[in-house]
């Protein structure tokens, strides 16, 4: 039984009554970054999930920290005038985006502010412009690439706990955010085009017919595991990847044949094949299906081959607006020497082949590099190379000092060494572009007494969650 307290209540510490299992009434004043509401409550911080600034909840007590605690909404007292209604009947249930049901202009103002202050107060550098987010376009239908997980046993809504008759023993879908056993049976998502929803359901139906078991997320037993689709935009076609646990195509061969036929836009159906109990929707090995073995699309002008596990940016318009920003920022004019450190499949530099002289792509996963290679020859590009290894240790002998450094780090973003060596090789430009913003504040932080940070823009590729890109230009002083 939970105590419920009211923070009106007079002759109460309101602080006190911040306790693990209490419910109290809470006034939501910001959002932190991660996405939650931000209440104070005697000037001490409690975080609550679901909730936007302007909303006045009741809130359960789910964890209590020295310094903050963490809340979830019990109910929704008065709801705040940014808050508008979620086409989704999951949001606030799944991870897929947790931002639905705010006011699209407040998502790219929320996150526009957290780059700032991430740059103000983890990389302590405060007199910089943060331009305004660019918007992305479309907000919804965005994604060329989604993961679905099979389970056997369905994650139930609220409304539907006491209902009768209700399917518990099979799930396709989406996770509950922070668990790897919770999955939403998702018949519709609004993030990747809508045709991708009748392919997914047909599956659905598919894989509830067969004979072969769904896998069970904690027995670690059965078939189909994942499934996951990609949307080439520049052709509107689509790839199929079946990920099941073992190999067996007297059961998946079927399937393919059923989609091929039914739809015209699907040009490659794949089995990837997993026996590893990891929750990774990529194959040991691979078999195919039907079609082609790659989804072929374009960034601008670029054309580039996307197998079933390659990397491939998840907002195709998205990147072209985000790297038409890194060559605004690198000002090249034809005669630079450029250096991409965390070069992937070759993307950013094919994307400043044309206005640059040279580009050196750094890189440490093998099959990414033989990726960018193919792609560069696939576009009649020959003044890109690429190298396989550690940037740590490869970046010192690279001998020449590049005219322009674009940094592109993952989300960890970039290890000290490799900050030591950036700042010994001193490039007069540097272009920084992070998913990131803490992570971008601390690597730019230590490379603020060498570099000023002239300005930074921000550009969402992932509406309707918290997450925002980033590009930063530097300067040598």
């Amino acid at each position: 039984m939970y105590t419920v307290i009211s923070l009106t209540q007079r002759g109460m510490s309101e602080r006190m009554s911040i306790k693990k299992g209490n419910i109290v009434e809470l006034e939501i004043v910001d959002i932190a970054f991660g996405g939650r509401g931000l209440a104070k409550v005697d000037g001490f911080a409690v975080f609550v999930d679901q909730a936007v600034p302007g909303d006045r909840v009741m809130a359960r007590v789910v964890k209590k920290k020295k310094n903050y605690a963490e809340a979830r909404i019990v109910e929704l007292l008065v709801p705040s005038s940014d808050r508008v209604d979620p086409p989704c009947e999951h949001s606030g249930f799944c991870g897929g985006c947790k931002w639905q049901f705010l006011n699209y202009e407040k998502q790219l103002e929320y996150k526009t502010r957290h780059v700032a202050e991430s740059l103000a107060h983890i990389g302590m550098i405060k007199q910089v412009t943060v331009h305004p987010a660019l918007r992305s376009d479309p907000i919804f239908g965005y994604r060329n690439k989604m993961e679905f997980s099979c389970s056997d046993r369905r994650w139930l809504l609220p409304g539907e706990m006491n209902k009768e008759g209700v399917e518990k023993g099979f799930a396709l879908g989406l996770h509950v955010p922070g668990t790897f056993y919770k999955v939403l049976d998702t018949k519709a998502c609004h993030l990747h085009p809508e045709l991708g929803n009748s392919i997914l359901d047909d599956i659905r139906q598919y894989i509830k017919g067969s004979k072969a078991p769904v896998y069970g997320l904690k027995s670690h037993e059965g078939f189909w595991r994942f499934v996951m689709l990609r949307h080439s935009v520049f052709h509107d076609s689509w790839m199929v990847n079946i990920i099941t646990a073992s190999e067996d195509l007297t059961v998946v061969q079927p399937l393919a044949d059923l989609l091929m036929k039914k739809y015209p836009g699907i040009v490659s159906i794949v089995n990837n094949i997993t026996s590893r109990k990891a929750g990774v929707a990529i194959g040991e090995y691979e078999i195919f299906l039907k079609g082609e073995n790659v989804l072929k699309d374009r960034l601008g002008p670029y054309k580039f081959e996307i197998s079933a596990n390659s990397f491939f940016q998840t907002n195709t318009r998205g990147a072209e607006l985000l790297y038409e920003k890194v060559r605004e920022y690198a000002e090249l004019t034809g005669k630079e020497n450029v250096i991409d450190l965390y070069s992937g499949t070759g993307t950013i530099p094919i994307w400043l082949s044309d206005s640059a002289k040279t580009v050196t792509g750094l890189e440490i996963v093998e099959s990414a590099v033989k990726d960018a290679d193919k792609n560069c020859h696939s576009n009649g590009v020959d003044n890109c190379r690429f190298l396989l290894g550690d940037i740590r240790e490869i970046l010192a002998g690279i001998g020449n000092i590049p005219d322009v450094m674009i940094i592109d780090p993952p989300r960890v973003g970039m290890h000290k060494d490799v900050v030591g060596q950036v700042l010994a090789m001193a490039p007069e430009k540097i272009v920084y572009v992070s998913c990131n913003p803490a992570t971008l504040a601390r690597d730019l932080g230590m490379i603020k007494d060498q570099y000023e940070v002239l300005e930074v823009q921000p550009v969402d590729m992932f509406p309707h969650t918290y997450h925002v890109e980033s590009v930063a230009r530097l300067k040598r002083k």
